[in-house]
C-alpha cells in the first residue's frame, strides 16, 4: 500500500511541477514532508489525486499571494498540514495579523478550511481521515441545497457523488443504490435533464461516466 502511494504521489507531484510557474513552482520545490503526510490521508479517502491541486495560489484582499497545501477544486476544500507552532504569546503581531487575513481570504472565496497538525497525521491518521469523511458526508445534507425535493434515488446519487468526487460509472451508481439497472438509469437520466449531472466520455450515442455539474457543486 505504501509503495503504491509513494509511486502515485511522485507522479502527482511531477505533474503539478510541470504545470507550475513562478512562486508556486518554488513552493513545490521546497520540503513537502508535511504535505506528503496530508496527501497520504487524502489519497486513502478519495482513492486518487483527481481534482486536487498542490500549493494552490489565491490572492488576498491586500494583494498578497497565499498558498494552500492541498486544494480540492470541485469541493472547494483547503486542506493544510501545519507543523508545531510556538505558543500564542510568542507569535508576533505581524504574524497574528497575517493569519487573520488568511482566514478572511478563505471566507471570501467560500473555501472550507481543514487544517491538520503533523502530529495528528502521524499519530492519529484514522481520526484525520474520519474528519474528512464527516465533512464529505455533510455535502449530502439536503438542508442547504434543497435536495429533499428530489426523489430518493436521485438524492442518494447526488450525496454519493459528493462523497466520491470525480467521474463515476453506471455500475458505481447501481452499487451506491444497491438497485437494478432500470431505476438507476431512470434516476441518472432525470439528473442529467435537471442539469445536476453531466455526461463524460464515450461516443456520440454512448456515455460511460457521469460527474456532478457546476450547478450541483454550487448547491453542495
Amino acid at each position: 500500500m505504501m509503495t503504491k502511494f509513494n509511486d502515485a504521489f511522485e507522479a502527482f507531484l511531477t505533474l503539478q511541477k510541470q504545470e507550475a510557474t513562478g512562486m508556486r513552482r518554488e513552493m513545490l520545490d521546497r520540503d513537502l514532508t508535511g504535505t506528503k503526510k496530508l496527501c497520504e490521508a487524502l489519497w486513502q479517502v478519495f482513492g486518487s489525486f483527481d481534482d486536487l491541486i498542490l500549493e494552490y495560489e489565491v490572492v488576498s484582499e491586500t494583494g498578497i499571494k497565499i498558498y494552500i497545501d492541498v486544494y480540492h477544486r470541485v469541493l472547494r476544500i483547503a486542506f493544510e498540514a501545519e507543523g508545531y507552532a510556538v505558543h500564542a504569546d510568542k507569535i508576533t503581531r505581524e504574524r497574528h495579523s497575517f493569519e487573520k487575513m488568511r482566514e478572511r481570504t478563505f471566507t471570501k472565496y467560500d473555501f472550507k478550511h481543514m487544517p491538520f497538525s503533523w502530529d495528528e497525521l502521524d499519530k492519529k491518521p484514522e481520526a484525520c481521515k474520519r474528519s474528512v469523511f464527516e465533512l464529505l458526508g455533510r455535502f449530502g445534507d439536503p438542508g442547504g441545497g434543497g435536495w429533499m425535493e428530489l426523489p430518493v434515488y436521485e438524492r442518494e446519487i447526488i450525496r454519493s457523488a459528493a462523497v466520491h468526487p470525480g467521474p463515476f460509472s453506471f455500475s458505481d451508481a447501481c452499487r451506491w443504490l444497491q438497485s437494478g439497472p432500470r431505476p438507476v438509469r431512470k434516476a441518472l437520466s432525470s439528473l442529467v435533464d435537471k442539469h445536476l449531472l453531466v455526461m463524460e466520455g464515450g461516443g456520440s450515442k454512448r456515455f460511460h461516466k457521469f460527474r456532478l455539474s457546476m450547478e450541483a457543486v454550487r448547491k453542495l
